[in-house]
């Protein structure tokens, strides 16, 4: 984790110390007071919902030695005092976003370790836990935390990131041209993957062209030294591989690929059980969420697990016993006997696709259900990109339950293709879900509920658990 001085941090964030010693020295960084470690360093931002001046005082009280702020006052002051924190130290800033990022990059820069940097369009989150997991059997790993993807949540990874650390595994979302690059400016990785391409934020960047060149950005800030990892079975993956300059390692199911997923199945339990096959190697693995499609998150975390040394071995025990970021195909079972697959976090064309394949190949007792909502930025390809999800409806599921304005669509999809009338239930709302689940679900039932992040589905999930009166 970052250990500086204060007038160190001054000097990097262009800050001014306007109370305490410059000697005064900070182990790590906290930008909640409720995450507070004795030693930290806390910065207070200004949220939506909370100014984090208001909590420097907490935050001292709590252990943290020094605070950056943007703003110092009386009442400040006081809370300081209040704290009983003589020592501690603040520091002035002028933004404590671009503070942190200059944190970020100055630690990064001390150190010679390699950093994975990982995007694309679906399952960026699942294949850095899968990484993480497998890289985690002889290695020690600092990993980007939940879905912290961001131009904060880059930095804080980073500066989580100590002597001990062997390797950074770090995630990169993107919501326009440019935003991949200025984050690789700061992680500056050491090797790259990219998931996919699909037509995620085409609403934002136009055209599929758009976001490939975007994507590409991350491939093209890697040096000759590193390596460039894509999935050899996306049709866009060529174009990006013609702009880096580092070798390029394929991964996928097909038999060109470098790293490959062979022999598919899954088992009653719904899990995938498959094949690892590179470099004349082989390895047998099952992993322990269901979905298809997460064999290729697994060969892409075994590309970049052998590439830093690891046996086939070794990363088969890692994705073994991963464990992935919540809301992403978990499956529990409710006090009614309901089987539950949360997908809820976010929804494209292909993970949406891939998400009613589980439910389809998912073992049930009774019926299944696919609860799905909006699927956002999608801009002019909208309306047919929900059609076409809907049309295959059928094929998966019993009953659909849609959730939204765009997701009216699926519904009339599903009804093109012959799905009952009386089995299509459109919703406009979270709650009107909930009310129409709470007299549809019976023991037995396997429900998959997902849409983009807007639509917040969690509250659907939540209400399986806890039925409405």
């Amino acid at each position: 984790m970052l250990r500086a001085s204060v007038d160190t941090l001054a000097q990097v964030t262009g800050g001014t110390v306007v109370r305490g010693a410059g000697t005064v020295t900070v182990n790590g960084v906290a930008v909640d007071s409720r995450e507070v470690t004795p030693g930290c360093l806390y910065v207070a931002f200004i949220g939506e919902h909370a100014d984090g001046h208001d909590f420097v005082g907490e935050a001292l009280a709590a252990g943290a030695r020094a605070a950056l702020v943007t703003r110092w006052d009386e009442a400040m002051e006081t809370a300081v005092i209040e704290a009983r924190r003589p020592e501690a130290a603040i520091i002035r800033v002028s933004d404590p976003l671009v503070a942190v990022s200059a944190l970020a990059s100055w630690h990064r820069s001390r150190s010679d370790r390699p950093v994975i940097g990982i995007t694309g369009s679906t399952g960026k989150t699942t294949t850095k836990d899968f990484i993480a997991s497998a890289l985690a059997t002889k290695l020690k790993v600092v990993a980007t935390r939940g879905n912290r993807n961001n131009e904060l949540g880059v930095p804080l990874t980073l500066l989580e990131m100590g002597p001990d650390t062997d390797v950074v595994v770090v995630e990169m979302g993107m919501r326009g041209p440019g935003q991949i690059a200025a984050l690789c400016h700061i992680a500056r990785p050491t090797a790259a993957l990219v998931t996919n391409v699909g037509m995620t934020h085409i609403e934002v960047l136009g055209s599929q062209e758009a976001i490939v060149d975007a994507k590409a950005e991350i491939v093209r800030c890697v040096g000759g030294a590193g390596r460039v990892f894509l999935n050899g079975d996306d049709v866009h993956s060529a174009r990006l591989a013609e702009q880096a300059q580092a070798p390029v390692v394929t991964y996928g199911t097909e038999p060109g690929d470098d790293v490959r997923a062979v022999g598919l199945t899954v088992g009653e339990d719904g899990l995938p059980s498959f094949t690892l096959q590179a470099a004349g190697e082989t390895a047998e693995v099952t992993l322990p969420i269901p979905g298809r499609h997460n064999a290729y998150n697994a060969a892409a975390a075994a590309a970049v697990a052998l590439y830093l040394g690891l046996s086939l071995k070794d990363i088969a025990e890692g994705l073994a016993v991963a464990r992935t970021t919540g809301m992403r195909m978990q499956v529990f079972s409710s006090a009614s006997g309901v089987t539950v697959i949360n997908d809820a976090y976010n929804a494209s064309p292909t993970s949406m696709r891939a998400a009613l394949a589980t439910l389809r190949d998912m073992p049930t007792e009774g019926r299944r259900i696919a609860v799905l909502g909006d699927m956002a930025e999608l801009g002019s390809l909208s309306e047919l990109a929900h059609f076409g999800l809907g049309e295959i409806v059928p094929e998966h599921a019993d009953i659909l339950v849609t959730v939204g304005v765009c997701a009216l669509r699926i519904a009339e999809g599903a009804r093109a293709e012959g799905m009952p009338a009386e089995s299509v239930r459109p919703c406009a709302t979270v709650e009107e879900a909930g009310e129409v689940l709470d007299d549809l679900l019976a023991p037995g039932d396997l429900v998959l509920v997902k849409a983009s992040r807007v639509m917040q589905l969690e509250r659907v999930v939540e209400g399986i658990i806890e039925p409405h009166a």
